[in-house]
């Protein structure tokens, strides 16, 4: 659309934004070697020209397939590119020809730097509320990822949507992006400083659940978030008395009508920079060797997705009715975004 045009002219570098959403990226816990090496190896102007408010780096990429919505420069992807390894294949999505050209340009460098004999990193031009059309197949992918490019849609339901088309069976949508303390009023949206920000179509993060179960997703769970700030004192004062945070939350893609019973599960400390303890998200963190019940969508989510082999699991035989019968905020607990900010700091302070 022309604001998102705009939006991209009006920022050149992650020095040019106006809010801390850039330096959101610092993670409240060290990241795993294996994605800091990553990060360390994507060549200098890639990194320089790239914008995201997170480090949506999830565990156990290897072999997958991956779709990077909103690529930009390329940054992300081409760590992805490294993580999931020779065997696995990377897709980035942009809708500026510019940045696909641009991105296009490292693919040889990654390559010979990775060590691979093929580039397994592909970058396509299109729209993330579109994927079909820009090429990219129904249940093809393992993992969509996105950092900080959601908030600059305006049918963020569409791209929800696309995501889970596109995902296979089992497979997860891991996204940090920009969420409000209120929903945004319109007048707020056609403004293109505050658009390009993300401030004007961040979503009010209590719609996010309403929104994931519409188009088929499990209950999002919140990984990790941080606060922002906002710098600019003309964007603060159009922002009002509206928060923003930096978030990343995980969703899954579940078989269709799956039994939702109780279990416990065991994590075996399997998964390669994890053995032992892998922190699932916020609330969930799973010790080697500790058995932990879990409620039945999180044991539907395990058995479902690529962690299945990561866990013994035992199955309850009492269908877990709080899954489907409880109102959405008490069934399944979404914190607010601004409550675990005060956790993340504070944990991050330890380090």
């Amino acid at each position: 659309s022309k604001t998102k045009l705009e939006c991209r002219d009006l920022l050149e570098s992650t020095c040019d934004l106006q809010t801390s959403a850039s330096s959101c990226s610092v993670s409240c816990r060290p990241l795993p070697k294996s994605v800091r090496d990553a990060l360390n190896l994507v060549h200098p102007e890639v990194t320089n020209k790239f914008f995201g408010c997170g480090l949506p780096f999830p565990a156990k990429l290897e072999g997958c397939r991956v779709l990077d919505l909103g690529s930009g420069s390329g940054r992300d992807s081409y760590a992805f590119s490294k993580l999931v390894g020779e065997s696995g294949h990377v897709t980035g999505i942009d809708m500026t020809e510019e940045l696909v050209t641009t991105s296009r340009q490292y693919i040889e460098y990654h390559q010979k730097t990775f060590g691979y004999k093929q580039p397994n990193v592909t970058f396509v031009l299109g729209y993330m509320e579109k994927l079909s059309e820009a090429g990219i197949q129904s249940d093809s992918i393992d993992v969509v990822l996105s950092n900080c490019v959601i908030c600059l849609c305006a049918d963020k339901r569409a791209v929800l949507q696309q995501a889970y088309n596109v995902l296979k069976e089992g497979g997860e949508l891991y996204f940090s992006d920009m969420y409000a303390s209120k929903v945004i009023p319109d007048h707020m949206k056609t403004d293109p400083r505050l658009w390009g920000e993300g401030m004007g179509g961040s979503l009010f993060w209590q719609d996010l659940i309403p929104l994931a179960h519409s188009v088929g997703f499990s209950t999002p769970y919140l990984v990790s978030s941080s606060r922002i700030v906002v710098y600019n004192n003309e964007l603060k004062a159009k922002a009002g008395d509206i928060n923003y945070a930096s978030s990343t939350y995980r969703m899954f893609k579940l078989p269709k009508s799956p039994v939702m019973s109780k279990a416990t599960v065991t994590y075996k400390g399997t998964v390669a920079d994890f053995p032992d303890q892998l922190d699932f998200d916020s609330s969930n963190c799973f010790k080697k060797g500790v058995a932990v019940e879990v409620n039945g969508e999180m044991a539907a989510t395990l058995q479902s997705s690529r962690f299945s082999p990561d866990f013994d699991i035992q199955i309850s035989d009492k269908p877990d009715k709080s899954s489907s019968e409880s109102t959405p905020q008490v069934a399944y607990g979404l914190p607010s975004p601004w409550l675990k900010c005060f956790y993340f700091e504070k944990l991050a302070s330890s380090y």
